[in-house]
């Protein structure tokens, strides 16, 4: 089957389902995004009424694809992890040191499986401690649905591409939600910087796939490395604070790894 009948057929099956595909030129990646496993958790999700429209990219990558969805007329982001090409080796080094989930052996596919209950459980939780993140909906094997950060059907932009009127006060805010994140949510984010950042009047964080909890070995070496990432990130703009200083008074100054 050639892929325009394998799309055809693709879009068929979807519509069939009362899913309406918006923008069908920019779903041309779907051949190498929407294999087997992850048509059959897509199906689960329309099956349980949680996406009714499917639209274009919003990002593409090599661990995952987000498409913009909507539910009930509420804009979603669809991510896609990408079983074939997802960085194995550093999912399972993430995953070993984190309780929740160190029982997770084997396959590729239980790992991506793995890491996208993951990054839903971490959402959940920076969600819950009211640090502004999208809010994690529902996932089922490779996808994970979430609330949509922009206007319209268009993204917030990245804190590198965003207008900021007052970088210090963008800078000390996001200091706040890496505090809270470590106090409230127990978590260190662990790939922090300008492009996992979106801001819309108020910085937003994503990308919390990586994310782990305080007891995972190399949680005081990420939140040092998170701190080092958006010093050097702001330094550019305003005046940045000390590094250990900030480190010591989030986790009130227990002496963790460096």
């Amino acid at each position: 089957m050639g892929h325009d009948e394998e799309h055809e057929r693709f879009d068929r099956e979807i519509e069939a389902m009362g899913v309406r595909i918006k923008d069908a030129d920019a779903l041309k990646v779907r051949a190498d995004v929407f294999d087997e496993v992850t048509l059959i958790a897509l199906y689960k999700l329309v099956h349980k009424k949680l996406i009714s429209v499917i639209g274009g990219p919003i990002s593409t990558g090599k661990e995952a694809n987000v498409f913009y969805g909507e539910h009930d007329g509420r804009g979603i982001a669809i991510k896609i992890y990408r079983i074939r090409t997802a960085n194995f080796k550093a999912m399972t080094d993430y995953l070993a040191g984190d309780r929740r989930f160190a029982s997770v052996r084997g396959s590729r596919k239980g790992i991506v499986f793995a890491w996208t209950k993951k990054e839903y459980s971490n959402l959940a939780r920076a969600h819950d401690a009211g640090i502004p993140v999208p809010e994690p909906l529902a996932f089922d094997r490779n996808i994970l649905l979430m609330e949509f950060l922009g206007r319209g059907e268009v993204p917030y932009p990245q804190l590198r591409n965003a207008e900021v009127a007052d970088y210090g006060v963008v800078y000390r805010q996001i200091l706040g939600y890496i505090e809270r994140l470590y106090q409230d949510a127990r978590l260190v984010h662990a790939d922090l910087s300008e492009y996992n950042i979106l801001y819309h009047e108020k910085p937003y964080l994503i990308d919390m796939g990586q994310a782990v909890t305080l007891d995972h070995p190399r949680a005081g070496a990420f939140l040092i490395r998170d701190i080092r990432n958006i010093n050097r990130y702001f330094s550019r703009y305003c005046d940045v604070q000390d590094e250990q200083e900030i480190a010591r008074a989030i986790t009130g100054g227990q002496d963790r790894e460096r």
